[in-house]
């Protein structure tokens, strides 16, 4: 698969490094940057990535970590344990994460992204994870969403990414 040299020079701009193992854009934000790549499992040296959704948007990925300064994920980790329903919801999410990288390329691991399926660790991966596959589908993923509202609206993403 080929990526479009356009969104590589785009996701280089937004994250000030060539991306790695990027196979595609599985997200676009509403002024059509990217802010959220799917990467293969296993980067270009062989070295298992088990993160398939990876956050770009650096508007977004800041407004996530003040979430994160914040204490969501303690506060989210502790209604998991609490709340049989979310758990199960956190549960499916992580194993359609799985079966996504899995059906890419099988890493014999089941680990996924952002502490799933027992703990809320990072919330940059489960919102790239909700954006990348829609609502419904991770539960904390949309809940930071939600949270942080329309990240796009302050200026255009692309006035971000060639340094204006």
């Amino acid at each position: 698969m080929t990526v479009d040299e356009a969104d590589v020079a785009a996701v280089e701009a937004q994250l000030g490094r060539r991306p790695r193992a990027m196979i595609d854009v599985a997200h676009r934000c509403p002024c059509g940057q990217p802010t959220v790549v799917r990467t293969s499992p296993r980067l270009e040296d062989g070295t298992p990535f088990p993160t398939l959704y990876y956050l770009t948007c650096p508007r977004l990925a800041s407004r996530l970590g003040t979430l994160e300064a914040q204490g969501r994920m303690r506060e989210m980790t502790e209604r998991l344990r609490s709340d049989p329903e979310l758990a199960a919801a956190y549960q499916r999410a992580h194993e359609a994460y799985l079966a996504e990288r899995d059906a890419i390329e099988p890493l014999g691991t089941t680990v996924t992204a952002g502490g799933m399926p027992g703990r809320v660790k990072c919330l940059h991966a489960l919102a790239a994870h909700s954006l990348a596959v829609g609502p419904g589908v991770n539960p904390f993923g949309d809940e930071a969403l939600a949270e942080v509202g329309e990240w796009w609206h302050t200026h255009p993403c692309s006035e971000l990414t060639s340094g204006r």
